[in-house]
């Protein structure tokens, strides 16, 4: 069994995937993110052998879609998420889901990468028990995913600064610091501009990521944006 840690905000109009407007407005923004997570929130219950497990912060009862993510969430362990920076909170996060899981590997992933399927996050679960630690490098320089055998190792990340062109690169490099030289697995994108998101789009036909960025001057279908 293992810890799979989703590390997410609140889609909140005004606060959630604000680098999408324009063209998107804010309600449309959230409603973007709120997609993604869905579809996150689905890949990681599809996820085999594992325990889901949500870092969250911001107020659900002002996302859009509040109510599709509260049905979505049925049987999740929630941590609300603690620290000042958010380099803190991604460390205390994989601390508090250690504390809550004791002697269980965690992978973690964030929002932003709603083509994940459960098979390439099986593939990080198969590395983690084959290696000390797993990285899932993003094509803007951060990374999408990251996992220890042993949780306390996460600590490395308060010395890094996040949301960053290297992000990424200074991750490995607290990593290898503290002696963790982790596997890797394949690059994805992050969805953090408007680009980016009609890229992921375009290859999830159907899912309700992809009819949230259509609807961005569109019209509802089935209870979705399209």
């Amino acid at each position: 069994m293992n810890v799979l840690l989703l590390v997410a905000k609140a889609p909140v109009p005004g606060l959630a995937k604000t680098r999408l407007c324009p063209p998107a407005d804010p309600r449309q923004a959230a409603r973007i993110a709120a997609a993604s997570l869905l579809d996150t929130l689905a890949a990681v219950r599809a996820t085999a052998s594992t325990i889901p497990v949500l870092a969250h912060t911001g107020r659900f009862a002002d996302a859009e879609y509040s109510t599709e993510l509260s049905a979505a969430l049925a049987g999740w362990h929630l941590l609300p998420q603690r620290g000042g920076s958010f380099a803190d909170r991604l460390a205390n996060a994989h601390a508090d889901a250690a504390a809550a899981f004791p002697g269980l590997p965690v992978l973690q992933i964030g929002m932003d990468t709603p083509q994940i399927r459960p098979a390439l996050l099986t593939t990080g679960l198969e590395l983690l028990a084959e290696h000390e630690a797993v990285f899932g490098p993003a094509l803007d320089g951060g990374w999408w995913a990251l996992g220890f055998r042993d949780p306390t190792y996460a600590r490395a990340l308060r010395e890094v600064p996040m949301s960053a062109g290297d992000t990424g690169s200074r991750t490995l490099a607290a990593l290898r610091q503290h002696g963790i030289r982790p596997a890797v697995l394949p690059v994805q994108p992050d969805v953090d501009d408007w680009s980016t998101a009609l890229a992921v789009a375009a290859d999830l036909p159907g899912t309700r990521f992809a009819d949230a960025v259509a609807s961005v001057g569109g019209q509802l279908v089935n209870g979705y944006p399209r």
